[in-house]
């Protein structure tokens, strides 16, 4: 693996553990421990654990932090608390995502936004450059922070027994600071990317591998980017980069959810996102699922029946959960109707599917 590749404190921890590592983003992380469906199923049925130290974590501080994070962020960053984070958007004027990110809000004057690993320079240079006419500071604190994600149907039995705060009743992007995990202070975050119960810990760099070993002593499966692309996919969840870039807005990604365009404040790309709440966009992501045999991969074509292109394939994969090969996709709107059979170009072969419901997972 080449020495120009940046790592997590955990990467001496992955070649111990002979894990097969990959490049990502920049980063040299494993791709799976054991097989990408062992460690698939063990999140869907008990628990699994995964390094995401590749993440990076930006904080804007300072008198005006709260105004700067709301003219970055496209959804109503009001809604925010020292214990509620929030999904949301960096858009550009033209509402396309930057990127896709998790704000916390950790004081009343200070943020720490959580970016996509391959996004974060891309995105501190964002902020840096529209922070000019605000009263704030914004610091790349990337390498102060390890990440770990517990994933899976018994997470939260498993983390109730080894912290000393409550989390019963935690919901999803509720969090606790300064919480103590195995000895050590973390913040505590109800969050993932499996559509799974689940909790994001963020820690002292330093305290990653303790941490991680401790995991790996009470059995928690360790799990690559392998089942994390294979679990968000079943669970419909988008990846910037395939599913999410600077030419697709929320509304056409399906994370309309994320963007508040009718809030008084104004944000980039507020006018953009404010038409097609409004109006409607000119595409929408759907799930697809393969009726006959072939996987769909990044860039394949999309046609209706009569075999007019109506759009493309962001993601694919075939489902450890029910063996079927589903994907996202990128549609013209006006070629949208659940169930509706689709075509599919796999290389040179048009092959028959359907749309369907984006989270496929069912048990």
């Amino acid at each position: 693996m080449s020495n120009e590749l940046k790592q997590t404190p955990l990467y001496q921890n992955f070649v111990d553990a002979g894990a097969k590592i990959v490049e990502f983003g920049g980063w040299a992380m494993p791709v799976q421990f054991s097989s990408i469906k062992e460690e698939h199923n063990a999140v869907r049925t008990e628990m699994g654990v995964f390094d995401v130290s590749h993440m990076g974590e930006i904080l804007i501080k300072g008198p005006d932090a709260k105004h700067l994070v709301q003219y970055l962020l496209s959804n109503d960053t009001e809604q925010l608390t020292t214990t509620k984070a929030q999904y949301t958007a960096l858009c550009n004027e033209s509402g396309g995502i930057i990127d896709d990110l998790i704000t916390y809000m950790l004081e009343e004057d200070t943020y720490l936004l959580v970016v996509n690993a391959g996004n974060t320079e891309k995105d501190f240079e964002w902020m840096k450059q529209h922070a000019t006419e605000f009263d704030v500071e914004v610091i790349n604190v990337s390498n102060e922070y390890g990440q770990l994600a517990i994933q899976g149907t018994n997470t939260r039995e498993f983390v109730k027994a080894h912290v000393d705060v409550e989390v019963t009743d935690m919901k999803p992007f509720d969090f606790i600071q300064g919480v103590k995990f195995f000895d050590k202070k973390i913040i505590l975050s109800q969050s993932g990317y499996t559509g799974e119960d689940g909790f994001e810990i963020y820690c002292k760099a330093e305290d990653t591998p303790y941490l991680w070993e401790k995991l790996l002593e009470n059995n928690i499966q360790p799990c690559g980017l392998g089942a994390r692309d294979t679990l968000r996919l079943e669970a419909g969840l988008p990846l910037h980069g395939q599913d999410l870039n600077e030419s697709i807005s929320p509304y056409e990604a399906g994370i309309g959810f994320a963007a508040k365009p009718l809030i008084e404040v104004d944000f980039i790309g507020k006018e953009v996102l404010k038409d097609q709440k409004e109006n409607g966009s000119k595409r929408r992501a759907v799930g697809i699922e393969m009726i006959e045999k072939g996987i769909p991969r990044t860039g394949y074509i999309v046609y209706d029946s009569e075999e007019n292109e109506i759009g493309e394939v962001t993601s694919g994969t075939q489902s450890p959960l029910s063996g079927k090969s589903i994907g996202l996709a990128l549609i013209d709107r006006e070629a949208f109707e659940m169930g509706k059979e689709v075509i599919v170009q796999v290389r040179k072969r048009k092959v028959r599917a359907k749309i369907v419901k984006k989270n496929q997972i069912t048990k």
